[in-house]
């Protein structure tokens, strides 16, 4: 075999080879992001200041993608059940990629009632997803002590809009 060849062999040997790794890493691993405590500490106090200027006394709770708690906040008056429910919220909106309040209508008309059989599963308004600028859910929020799913759902997207510009990427 010549020099030419044998070079030729040896280049597509490399970038067979290369290609089957790069094959391995893509197929093998899943990358992800979820919050930096920070931002859910600061998602969770601009959800909870939101319920306060309307008047209301809440629980926040942010969520990680997996629906692992990151931070649980009760306000003051906030009933005993709020921290609970707040994270229900959260975790239904993770554990069913969708927000709750659109959850709560579909339980509603029955076209999702096997939810309501789910252990944890909460599809009341006011858990919302957090999605980062590319599409990746990154967590969620969820709230609990407003009168109603759509107040609790209002609060829950203001504290995600106190974090919306670093979270854009």
């Amino acid at each position: 075999m010549n020099n030419t060849m044998r070079c030729t062999f040896l280049a597509s040997a490399a970038l067979a080879l290369s290609s089957v790794a790069a094959w391995a890493e893509e197929t093998n691993f899943t990358t992800f992001r979820v919050l930096k405590p920070e931002l859910a500490i600061e998602a969770a106090q601009g959800a909870m200041a939101a319920c306060r200027d309307m008047g209301f006394q809440v629980a926040v709770s942010v969520t990680d993608r997996f629906g692992i708690v990151q931070v649980t906040l009760r306000d003051r008056l906030a009933g005993p059940h709020t921290p609970d429910t707040a994270y229900r919220k959260a975790w239904t909106a993770v554990s069913f990629r969708s927000d709750t309040l659109e959850l709560a209508k579909l339980v509603e008309t029955g076209n999702a009632w096997a939810i309501r059989n789910v252990t944890n599963a909460l599809p009341l308004g006011g858990g919302v997803r957090i999605v980062a600028g590319d599409g990746d859910m990154v967590g969620a929020i969820g709230i609990s002590g407003a009168p109603s799913g759509s107040a609790d759902e209002s609060c829950s997207k203001a504290g995600i809009a106190v974090i919306a510009d670093r979270i854009a990427f």
